[in-house]
């Protein structure tokens, strides 16, 4: 978890295969993004295009971690 200012919340995510942007066609490499629920954000590390900038936020992070991060938020 992200305790220092700078740092990224580890999402798990290590780039087994080869995941290609549908738009440009290149590799999908980790890179920082931040993601922003409500009056929150979190900086995590997350497959991205480096040309084109596209997101990929894989199936089992959006249905498992976040959506679990999400219900923490609204119960507060």
């Amino acid at each position: 978890m992200a305790d220092e200012k700078g740092k990224t919340y580890d999402t798990g995510i290590k780039l087994a295969g080869t995941i290609l942007c549908t738009k440009c066609g290149v590799p999908l490499t980790l890179h920082p993004v931040t993601l922003g629920y409500m009056t929150s954000t979190f900086p995590v590390e997350l497959p991205a295009c480096p040309k084109c900038g596209f997101i990929y936020i894989p199936e089992e992070l959006a249905i498992g971690r976040m959506l679990s991060v999400e219900r923490s938020l609204e119960d507060k």
